[in-house]
C-alpha cells in the first residue's frame, strides 16, 4: 500500500487522507520506516514556495518527482506544484505543460483548470482562456462573467453582449456588467443600435424588467437623463412592485426637485431585500449630500439611518460623521467616526477627525488612547503627538505630555503654526510641573514664532 500523504495540502486536488499506516511510518523510529525521500523533498518545496524561493522549490520538486517513481497520484501533485512555481516565475509555457500533465491524469480537476485559466489570463492568451472557461462554466456558472470579459478582450463584442444579457436575465443587473457593456458600446460606437435592440425587446415583452433597466442605464450613460427618466416611469407603470427601478428614480426625482417622491423611492430602496448593501450605501451618500443642501430633510435622514443596516464602509461613516458635526450633534458625529475607525483602522483622516472631536468634547482619556493607537500605525504624523500632549495636559499628566510633545517635535517639518502649538503645550506642561524657567522659555518660543507667522501671512 502506498502513502497518499500529500493530498490534504492541495485543497481537494487529491482527496485522500493520511491513513493509519502512513501515520505509523511518520512516527516510527525504525530506520526502514523513516519519512521517505518523496515526503522530505515535497515538504521542502512547499516551504521554499512559501517564502517565494521558487527556483529552490522547483529543485526540490524535481527530486520529489524522481522519488515518486511510479506513483501517478504523487507525480500529479508534483506537476501541479511545479506549475504554480513556474507561473510565479512567469515561465508560462513550462507551467502550462505541467498543468496539462495533471489534466492528462485527471481531466476535470477544477483546481488545475482554474490555475491554468489564471496562467492564460496573466499571459494574455485570451483565446486559450476562452476555451478553458467554457469548460469551467460547466462546473461553476460564475465564470460566465469571465467569459463575457474575454469576449470583450478578443473583440467578440456581439457574443459578449448576448452573454451579458443572458446573465442579467438570470442574476439581475450589477455594476460590473453594466460597466463592461458600456465599454463595448463606447468602443463599437453602436449605442443607438443597442438602444433600438432593447426597445424592440421591450415592445415584444413589456413586462421584462431587466430590459428596462439596461435601457435606463444606456440613456443615463449617454447623458440623456430625460429619456432615462421616461423609461423608468414606464417600468414602474408596468411593474409597480419593482424595487430596482428606484435606484434610478430617486436620482431623477432629486434632480427634478421632486423631493417627496425621491424620499419615497429611497425608503423603498432601503426596505428592499433585492438591493445589495453597497448600492444602498451609495444612495445614502447621495442623500447625505442632498440633506446638507436641504437641512429641512434632516428628520427623514435621521429616520432612515435608524432603520437601515449600513455596510461597514469607512467612507460612509466619515460622511455621516461630518454631516452630524456640521449639524452640531457632536456625540452622534463621534459615534459614526468611531464606527469608521472600527471598519478601517488605517484611515488617517478618520483617526484625526475622531481625536480632535474627542478633545473638543473633553473626552481626554479616549483621545490619549486613540492617538497612542494611531502612533503605532502613523509614527511620523506630528499631529498625533500634539493632540496626545494636549489631552495629557488637560488631565494634568505633565510628564507624559512633555515626553510625547518633545518626541513629536522631531517629526515636525516646515509647519510653523503647528510648531507654535507644540511650544504652547510644552509651556503648559512645564507650568504644571512648576518649572517656571522652562515654561517661560517655551512661551517665548511660541510668541516669537507667532509674531513671525503673522508677518509672513501679511
Amino acid at each position: 500500500m502506498k502513502i497518499k500523504f500529500i493530498a490534504f495540502l492541495l485543497v481537494g486536488i487529491l482527496r485522500i487522507p493520511i491513513d493509519a499506516y502512513a501515520q505509523d511510518r511518520f512516527l516510527s523510529d525504525d530506520p526502514g520506516n523513516k519519512i521517505d525521500a518523496f515526503q522530505e523533498h515535497f515538504f521542502e518545496a512547499l516551504k521554499q514556495k512559501g517564502i517565494e524561493n521558487y527556483e529552490l522549490a522547483l529543485n526540490s520538486l524535481d527530486k520529489a518527482e524522481v522519488a515518486a517513481k511510479d506513483d501517478q497520484e504523487n507525480k500529479a501533485v508534483v506537476y501541479f506544484e511545479k506549475g504554480k512555481n513556474l507561473a510565479a516565475l512567469k515561465r508560462y509555457e513550462e507551467a502550462e505543460s505541467n498543468y496539462n500533465r495533471v489534466l492528462e491524469w485527471s481531466p476535470e480537476k477544477i483546481e488545475v483548470l482554474e490555475a491554468l485559466y489564471d496562467l492564460y489570463y496573466d499571459d494574455k492568451n485570451y483565446e486559450a482562456a476562452i476555451q478553458l472557461v467554457e469548460k469551467l462554466i460547466l462546473q461553476d456558472s460564475d465564470y460566465k462573467e469571465d467569459l463575457a470579459n474575454l469576449y470583450h478582450r478578443t473583440q467578440q463584442y456581439d457574443k459578449a453582449l448576448i452573454l451579458l444579457d443572458e446573465i442579467d436575465q438570470d442574476w439581475g443587473q450589477n455594476n460590473y456588467r453594466n460597466t463592461l457593456r458600456s465599454q463595448i458600446y463606447r468602443v463599437t460606437g453602436n449605442t443607438s443600435k443597442a438602444i433600438n435592440k432593447l426597445e424592440e425587446k421591450i415592445n415584444k415583452n413589456p413586462k421584462s424588467e431587466q430590459e428596462y433597466l439596461n435601457l435606463i442605464f444606456l440613456y443615463s450613460k449617454e447623458g440623456n437623463a430625460k429619456k432615462a427618466f421616461e423609461i423608468a416611469k414606464k417600468l414602474i407603470k408596468q411593474k409597480p412592485k419593482s424595487h430596482l427601478v428606484h435606484l434610478a428614480l430617486y436620482k431623477f426625482y432629486l434632480e427634478n426637485r421632486e423631493f417627496e417622491e425621491a424620499i419615497k423611492s429611497i425608503n423603498i430602496i432601503f426596505s428592499s431585500n433585492q438591493i445589495e448593501r453597497k448600492s444602498k450605501n451609495r444612495v445614502l451618500e447621495d442623500f447625505l449630500l442632498f440633506t446638507k443642501m436641504n437641512p429641512s430633510y434632516k428628520a427623514e435622514l435621521n429616520e432612515l439611518i435608524t432603520t437601515i443596516l449600513i455596510e461597514e464602509n469607512s467612507h460612509t461613516y466619515l460622511l455621516l460623521g461630518d454631516f452630524y458635526l456640521l449639524q452640531g450633534d457632536k456625540e452622534k458625529s463621534l459615534n459614526f467616526y468611531k464606527k469608521g475607525i472600527k471598519s478601517d483602522s488605517d484611515n488617517y483622516g478618520l483617526l484625526k477627525n475622531t481625536i480632535l472631536l474627542q478633545i473638543d468634547i473633553k473626552k481626554y482619556e479616549a483621545a490619549i488612547a486613540l492617538s497612542t493607537f494611531g502612533l503605532e500605525m502613523f509614527p511620523a504624523q506630528p499631529l498625533l503627538y500634539l493632540v496626545n500632549g494636549v489631552a495629557n495636559n488637560e488631565l494634568k499628566n505633565a510628564d507624559q505630555a512633555i515626553e510625547i510633545l518633545e518626541t513629536g517635535l522631531d517629526y515636525l517639518l516646515d509647519d510653523p503654526k503647528m510648531e507654535c502649538d507644540f511650544y504652547q503645550q510644552l509651556a503648559i506642561a512645564y507650568s504644571l510641573k512648576g518649572n517656571t524657567k522652562k515654561a517661560k522659555l517655551y512661551y517665548k518660543k511660541a510668541l516669537d514664532l507667532s509674531i513671525t507667522n503673522q508677518k509672513t501671512d501679511n
